[in-house]
């Protein structure tokens, strides 16, 4: 059995308790397979008679001139797209909202090559309605961190570049309010869990060479490793704290293999 056609079993009977359309939060750390596994799951359901389409978090990043107002008034690190702060909720919610009526919806569309949003006219056109959105990225269905855990700097970004705490606090006060409507809408919680930090950057390195084989401009390793540090304080954190809520938790290995996979059932 595929993690897909096994995540598609897991969710069949959730879908009838929790009524369409049901939006499965998919979240692994950069790297880890999680876009590969939204785009399999609609086939996967679909051979249980169900209509599903999926929505990343990427896509909803703001657009360039957004994060740069962001960058003047907040902090400096707002500049690049990541962390809670840097996407646009409002238009989430309105297109989850439109996934599960009958009607055709503009899936958003972000190009991460001119780091900005396509324009309107070339996002992807979707008719519902659905009965599952699968909806993945490196942060969705996060929780905000107690403050106390905000005080220490986790690495040399946020201890040279945000020595006062401005970026983080910010990005967590964002997930304490304005994300809890979007992350709210979640139903179904599914994590694949990096066996350590460490491995993250490895694993996007080679996405990355990946890229540039194939002719597209990447990031040098210096670059990126800096780039991954923007993620690292909240990937610690879902990897700590949301296993214990996941109904589903992959636990991978440093090759991305399956090591195990366990349900809320058995956790609990």
């Amino acid at each position: 059995m595929t993690p897909a056609s096994g995540l598609a079993e897991a969710l069949a009977p959730r879908i009838a308790e929790a009524g369409a359309p049901l939006i499965v939060g998919l979240t692994g750390a950069q790297g880890s397979g999680k876009s590969a596994l939204a785009a399999r799951l609609p086939a996967a359901l679909a051979a249980q008679g169900l209509r599903a389409t999926a929505l990343a978090l990427d896509d909803l990043y703001l657009p360039k001139d957004e994060r740069r107002r962001l960058a003047r008034e907040v902090h400096p690190l707002f500049a690049t797209r990541g962390v809670p702060g840097t996407h646009d909720v409002p238009l989430g919610l309105e297109v989850m909202a439109s996934l599960g009526q009958a009607r055709e919806t503009l899936i958003p569309s972000f190009d991460k090559a001119a780091d900005d949003r396509r324009p309107r006219d070339q996002w992807p056109r979707v008719e519902g309605p659905f009965d599952v959105i699968v909806f993945e990225g490196w942060c969705v269905g996060a929780r905000p961190q107690p403050g106390e855990l905000l005080a220490e700097p986790v690495n040399d970004l946020e201890r040279t570049r945000d020595a006062a705490g401005v970026w983080r606090r910010f990005a967590n006060e964002a997930l304490a309010g304005p994300y809890r409507a979007l992350f709210g809408l979640i139903g179904f919680q599914a994590l694949l869990a990096a066996p350590d930090f460490e491995v993250v950057l490895s694993w996007r390195r080679q996405q990355e060479h990946e890229l540039i084989a194939r002719g597209g401009v990447g990031q040098s390793d210096a670059e990126l490793a800096t780039f991954v540090q923007h993620y690292e304080r909240l990937t610690r954190w879902i990897n700590a704290e949301m296993p214990s809520r996941a109904d589903v938790m992959v636990q991978l290995g440093r090759g991305r293999e399956v090591i195990a996979v366990t349900s809320d059932s058995q956790q609990g």
